[in-house]
């Protein structure tokens, strides 16, 4: 025989189930936020300058092992650059912390559409040009050309952003003021053009 109170515990236990499987069910919605790519630890950053007419290759090296630690990187030129002379570049960063180093260079390439190089010389040693473009046509820079001009000293400096506004005004022509994005790493390069 059925009772009332048979009834009732028999409606509690079934909403009981309902509750806890909306309860499930909610727990797996698509609202659920989205697992953040996180950006990759650049330690180093690599300039490789080939002259044109064979050469010797100039090598434009930044190593911080420590990020953003309190140790300033080590800055090294191999060798001073030729003036009036044209050179082919190529750019390789790296996460030196890990062994073997793992090459960022290829998740830079892969995302090429949210990443851009930035190369902005100082008294007027040299002059940069894009060589590599990523899907939408705008310039990367991890393929590059750089022309000096007459003798004279100054910096070098070479800048990864990380999603830059590509569109902006002079931007696809190397000018990191209207860039906009997230710096990912920067290196200031200390050039002589003799």
């Amino acid at each position: 025989m059925i009772t009332f109170k048979n009834r009732f515990m028999k409606i509690v236990k079934n909403l009981a189930l309902v509750f806890f499987v909306a309860t499930a069910f909610t727990a797996c919605s698509s609202d659920d936020p989205e697992v953040v790519n996180e950006e990759e630890l650049i330690t180093t950053l690599t300039a490789t300058l080939k002259p044109s007419g064979g050469g010797t290759d100039i090598i434009l090296k930044s190593v911080d092992l420590d990020g953003d630690g309190p140790d300033a990187p080590v800055i090294s030129v191999s060798a001073n650059l030729s003036a009036n002379t044209n050179y082919s570049g190529v750019l390789k960063v790296e996460n030196e912390t890990e062994s073997p180093a793992e090459d960022i260079t290829l998740e830079v390439l892969e995302e090429d559409e949210e990443h851009q190089f930035f190369f902005t010389p100082t008294n007027n040693i040299a002059t940069v040009t894009y060589d590599d473009m990523d899907g939408d046509g705008n310039p990367i820079g991890v393929q590059f050309s750089l022309a000096t001009t007459t003798a004279a000293t100054g910096n070098l400096t070479i800048t990864l952003r990380h999603e830059p506004i590509k569109t902006a005004s002079g931007v696809s022509n190397g000018d990191i003021t209207n860039a906009g994005g997230e710096t990912d790493v920067q290196a200031v390069f200390p050039i002589t053009v003799q």
